[in-house]
């Protein structure tokens, strides 16, 4: 009877001690993405802005949702002290920069919400992962990402690098309430 020997690749003791050390700084150090805390609070402050009240929902929904670490906030529009900063078609009555501060405004408006899930702060938050940005516009409009930059330039300066995250930027006829953009959140929390 034969027996197989098995051969396993040598390792010199550098190699394993380099593995080693990858595997154990990958379990102990914090993730990459995850934002310092206090930053982003610290930042609102900074830039002059305080979180609104949570806007209450316009229809049959829940502002957000949370699902292991995940919080998906609802489509939020553009109020303001409960009124919409403009309505109509992006840009035959809505000019491109001003749907780029109401862009801005949703994102605030969502960040509320998320602040009233994460007891009243924004220090939860560890990265935004998706926007979903939609623009009631005229037929041949096709600047949709200018408008959505308004709110993803707004959240890295907020969040800084983990204020990065993946986006659709989407042209449509209409919006609730006759809203010119309406902006729906995904972030990872602590």
């Amino acid at each position: 009877m034969h027996k197989t020997i098995r051969r396993y690749p040598k390792f010199r003791l550098s190699q394993v001690s380099v593995f080693g050390i990858f595997l154990l700084r990958s379990v102990l150090s914090p993730p990459m993405n995850s934002l310092q805390p206090h930053r982003a609070t610290e930042m609102l402050a900074t830039l002059g802005l305080i979180l609104p009240l949570a806007p209450k929902p316009v229809a049959s929904y829940i502002p957000a949702v949370r699902t292991g670490n995940l919080l998906i906030i609802s489509g939020q529009l553009p109020f303001r002290e409960g009124t919409l900063i403009a309505t109509g078609l992006v840009p035959s009555r809505v000019s491109l920069e001003v749907a780029q501060e109401c862009a801005r405004q949703c994102v605030l408006n969502g960040l509320a919400v998320a602040a009233s899930h994460c007891g009243g702060t924004l220090d939860g938050i560890s990265r935004v992962v998706r926007l979903g940005v939609f623009v009631a516009c005229d037929g041949g409009f096709s600047d949709q990402p200018k408008v959505a930059n308004g709110a993803s330039d707004f959240l890295q300066k907020i969040f800084g690098e983990a204020g990065r995250h993946a986006r659709a930027a989407v042209g449509t006829n209409a919006l609730p309430l006759d809203a010119c953009v309406e902006v729906e959140m995904m972030l990872e929390l602590l």
